[in-house]
């Protein structure tokens, strides 16, 4: 069964835009134990929510995991995670922290309890909510 994921980056340095012109991204540079725990969890096939972080605060669109389990190539030792993930959908509307953290439904969500947590699981009943929340 697929799983669902939060990965968050900060737009001045990689952007939903950046990941659509490039067609396929490598998710690296993670440097986080439980991140990295939920990189290497991800199969192919799994959608995360891309998450501008710093600027903006908001989800902006759906990617899915092209390739699982690699070793994240910026780390010379081999100890970190990575996964190659493609563009799917940019959402209709995006979905800003500040809506997340006021909906109910959404109180246990990683994103809201783990702040800091660079990827994070959705559940899928998390994931429904979002999508409506963002007109899908």
């Amino acid at each position: 069964m697929a799983r669902y994921w939060l990965m968050k980056s900060e737009p001045f340095k990689y952007s939903w835009d950046d990941l659509v012109a490039e067609k396929e991204g490598t998710w690296d540079g993670v440097r986080n134990h439980r991140a990295k725990n939920n990189l290497a969890a991800m199969e192919v096939g799994d959608q995360a929510f891309f998450y501008h972080s710093r600027e903006g605060l908001e989800i902006v669109g759906i990617c899915e995991v092209s390739v699982a389990g690699i070793t994240d190539p910026t780390d010379p030792e081999g100890n970190w995670a990575a996964v190659k993930i493609v563009p799917k959908t940019k959402l209709p509307s995006p979905v800003t922290l500040k809506q997340i953290k006021a909906e109910p439904k959404l109180e246990d969500c990683e994103l809201v309890r783990l702040s800091r947590l660079s990827v994070a699981e959705i559940k899928p009943d998390e994931w429904s909510v979002i999508c409506s929340m963002a007109g899908i």
